[in-house]
Formats: C-alpha cells, sequence, structure tokens
C-alpha cells in the first residue's frame, strides 16, 4: 500500500478549526507506517488532541514519542515546545556561549519573546525544518492550527525575512541608552533628550524599553543566522515535493473559507495535494408518509444536512475545477479514538483519493 497522491517526504494539513484536521493528520500518520515508511506526525495544535488519539502522552513534548502501532514503518508524534526550540536557536547561532546567556538572561526574551506575534509561529516552522533536515523519517506529516493561524503559519519566514532586512533592525540597535541606562539621542536621530525619558517612561516604561534595547544588541549577532534559515525554511514548505492536504468542513458555509486558503496557497507558491471535505452528512431519503412524527422529524433535518452538504461540495468542485476535485469523507457515528480506527480512516481517504 502506498499514499498515491501523498506520496510525499513532507505533507502539511491545513484548514478551519472543527474540521476533523488532526484526526486527518493522525490517520496520514498510521497508514504512512502502516506502508513501511518511518514516519513522524507533529502537531501545534494548543489542545494537543493528537496525543490521545495516537496513544502518546506528555513524552511527546519537544522531542519524538514512538506511537504504539505494530507496522514495517516507525510512527512518531511530536508536538510543539516553542521556548525550547528558540533556546536552541539561539545557542546555534550565538558566537560563544557568554552571548547566549546574555539573551537567556534579558527579561524581555524571557517573558515577552515567546509569545509576541509571529514569534510562536515561526518556532512552529523552525522546528518542522529541524525535523526535516535530520532525514530521519521517510516522511513528516504536519498538522497546523485553524486557518487564520495556519496562514501565519505559512507566512512566518517570509515575515522574519522581511523584519531583518528591514529599517527596523537598524532602528532597534541604535545606542537608545549609554552605559549608565539613560536615555541619549543616538546620532542621525533629531530627537531633544530634555524630557524625553520622562516621557517614555510615562508612555511605556523607561525600564522596559532599556531591556528592550538590550535583547535587540544581545540579538544582533544571530541576525545572520536566523536570516539564513527563515531563507530555508521557506524553501522548504515550496519544494514540489511538499504537499498541502487542505481540509474544509461540510455545507456552502464553508466554501468561501476554503476558497480563500486555497487561493493563498497557490498565490504564496505551495502545491496543494489535495481538497478534503469532511464530516459529510448522508443523503436520506424523504420519510414515509406513514412514519412516526419523531422518525419523520429526524429523518427530514438528516435530508436537509445531506442537501446541505451535497449543495457544499458541488459549489466547491465548480470553483475549484478539474485539477482539485474535492474529495468527499463521510461523517462517522463515532470520531476515531485509537490507533486501529484511524487506520481505517486513512485506509478509506487513500482510497477515495485513488483516480477512478
Amino acid at each position: 500500500m502506498t499514499l498515491g497522491a501523498l506520496d510525499r517526504p513532507l505533507l502539511v494539513v491545513v484548514g478551519g478549526g472543527g474540521v476533523g484536521k488532526t484526526t486527518l493528520a493522525a490517520a496520514l500518520g498510521v497508514v504512512s507506517a502502516e506502508a513501511g515508511t518511518d514516519t513522524l506526525v507533529m502537531t501545534f495544535d494548543p489542545s494537543r488532541r493528537l496525543k490521545d488519539a495516537l496513544g502518546v502522552g506528555e513524552a511527546a513534548g519537544d522531542a519524538e514519542a514512538p506511537a504504539p502501532l505494530a507496522a514495517p514503518g516507525r510512527l512518531d508524534v511530536s508536538l510543539l515546545d516553542a521556548r525550547a526550540t528558540f533556546d536552541r536557536l539561539v545557542a546555534k547561532y550565538a558566537p560563544d556561549r557568554a552571548a547566549a546567556e546574555r539573551v537567556y538572561r534579558n527579561r524581555f526574551y524571557r517573558d515577552l519573546a515567546g509569545s509576541l506575534a509571529g514569534i510562536l509561529e515561526y518556532m512552529a516552522v523552525e522546528r518542522l525544518f529541524e525535523v526535516s533536515s535530520r532525514g530521519a523519517y521517510g516522511r513528516v506529516i504536519l498538522d497546523t492550527p485553524p486557518t487564520r493561524q495556519a496562514l501565519d503559519f505559512l507566512e512566518a519566514p517570509d515575515r522574519v525575512v522581511g523584519f531583518l532586512d528591514s529599517g527596523a533592525v537598524k532602528l532597534a540597535l541604535a545606542p537608545w541608552f549609554d552605559r549608565a541606562g539613560k536615555f541619549r539621542r543616538p546620532p542621525g536621530f533629531a530627537l531633544a533628550r530634555k524630557g524625553v525619558e520622562a516621557l517614555l517612561d510615562r508612555v511605556v516604561g523607561a525600564g522596559l524599553l532599556r531591556e528592550m534595547a538590550e535583547f535587540f544588541e544581545a540579538f544582533a549577532p544571530l541576525y545572520g543566522g536566523f536570516r539564513e534559515r527563515a531563507q530555508a525554511v521557506r524553501a522548504l514548505l515550496r519544494r514540489p515535493d511538499t504537499a498541502f492536504l487542505l481540509v474544509s468542513g461540510p455545507g456552502d458555509a464553508r466554501v468561501a473559507d476554503t476558497m480563500h486558503f486555497a487561493r493563498r496557497l497557490g498565490a504564496a507558491g505551495h502545491h496543494l495535494g489535495a481538497v478534503i471535505v469532511n464530516l459529510v452528512h448522508p443523503e436520506v431519503p424523504v420519510p414515509p408518509p406513514d412514519a412516526s412524527p419523531a422518525v419523520r422529524e429526524g429523518l427530514s433535518l438528516l435530508a436537509a444536512l445531506g442537501e446541505r452538504d451535497r449543495r457544499g461540495l458541488a459549489d466547491l468542485t465548480a470553483l475549484l475545477g478539474p485539477g482539485h476535485r474535492p474529495v468527499a469523507l463521510a461523517l462517522r457515528p463515532e470520531p476515531p479514538a485509537d490507533l486501529a480506527a484511524l487506520a481505517v480512516l486513512g485506509r478509506d481517504l487513500l482510497a477515495r483519493l485513488r483516480p477512478a
């Protein structure tokens, strides 16, 4: 058994929240290992539901933890620890241990840097690059956050490169404070010193500004390495053998969001491997006239949901065109909760992805 159209070394599963994206990533990991490929499933989902479906615990933090699967290939699971990843990057690109320790001790780094907009997303792609570059797995399957956060995740390398190439870094590295911690006017900046420090102290807090300035100064030797790594991550996500699996929920209300994501992927140079419409309600017949009121009400509701999902699938098919015909996966009585059920789901998905 092979993964057919999804037989790629890197699969990135993207989509909105509540569409079963994490479950499908897990299912693909199981069938990939069953096919004999050493596979790693990574998730950056804050709920960390993946560890429950795959039978791994907190050991799957920043290191890979084995799933209890008897298969020709190995199946490991990893959850993101953004701060540990950031710390490793600092150690890698600092010119010496003292420079790294200077960054680690900075309060701005300890308290703020790990939660600033874009940092967590960039640490996610950095962790992905670490794993991919080691070559320990024949396939890596990445489960990303919901749609808007996933777009942040995909754009994180571009934002890092753009920031490091912008004038913001030069501005931040200007000598705003002297060795005594007093505000001073850097050369080339037409600012009056009198009253400026008091104003900054009232509006922002001079102590915080000093620590931010120290952070950028301590971080300066690392910029070259970060820029180089961000460019490598950007190239990894755009490689021809990296495929994106776009997962959507059923119904016509999901069509606009799915099309928006598909177009953003194409515009960014990413390769769309498949579009999956998950949790589709079955079409049911109209209840017979002699059915009880409760049965008629229940079947009428199911019929309405089935018609809604059929209409949404038809609209999405027409908009995507023949190159990316969406695959429908039916809503199951119970969500997969163990490795055996995940394997069944994964095999069903692969069967539906095969050309007719």
